[in-house]
C-alpha cells in the first residue's frame, strides 16, 4: 500500500484549491461532480489533496454541519482492494463497505469504520488506470 490522498471537507472548494495551489504549488488535475459533491484533486509529489465540497446535501454536508471544515479521510492506494478488505476483516476491523464500490475519478474504493481505526476514516483506493 501507498499513500494516495488526503480528503478535506470544505464549503468552498474553489477558494481552498486556489489557496493550496498558491501555498503548495499543487495544481488542480481533476475535477468532477460525484455522489452529491464537487470533488477537486490537487497533485502533490507522491499524492493528492482531494477537496470535497457538498453540491446537494449528503455525507459531506452532514460532516461539515457536525465538525466543520477540515480533514475528512486518509486514502491508501492498493493494487488488490478485495485482498485489503479481507485482511482488514481478518484483523477484526469493522468495514463501512463490505465490497468495493465506484469512487471518484473512476476508481474502486472501500472505507473502514473509524471506530476500528483509531478515529481515522480510512479509504482504500484501487486505481482504474495509471492515475
Amino acid at each position: 500500500m501507498a499513500f494516495d490522498h488526503l480528503g478535506v471537507a470544505t464549503t468552498d472548494g474553489a477558494e481552498l484549491a486556489a489557496t493550496f495551489e498558491g501555498l503548495f504549488h499543487a495544481p488542480v488535475v481533476h475535477e468532477e461532480i460525484f455522489d452529491g459533491m464537487t470533488i477537486r484533486f490537487l497533485e502533490l509529489d507522491g499524492g493528492y489533496f482531494e477537496l470535497l465540497e457538498p453540491a446537494d446535501g449528503g455525507a459531506i454536508a452532514r460532516f461539515l454541519d457536525r465538525r466543520g471544515a477540515g480533514i475528512h479521510h486518509v486514502a491508501l492506494r492498493t493494487d488488490d482492494l478485495a485482498a485489503a478488505l479481507q485482511r482488514a476483516r481478518a484483523m477484526g476491523i469493522d468495514l463501512v463497505d463490505e465490497e468495493p464500490r465506484p469512487g471518484a475519478w473512476g476508481h474502486e474504493v472501500a472505507f473502514l469504520d473509524p471506530k476500528s481505526t483509531g478515529g481515522v476514516l480510512v479509504e482504500y483506493v484501487e486505481h482504474a488506470d495509471s492515475v
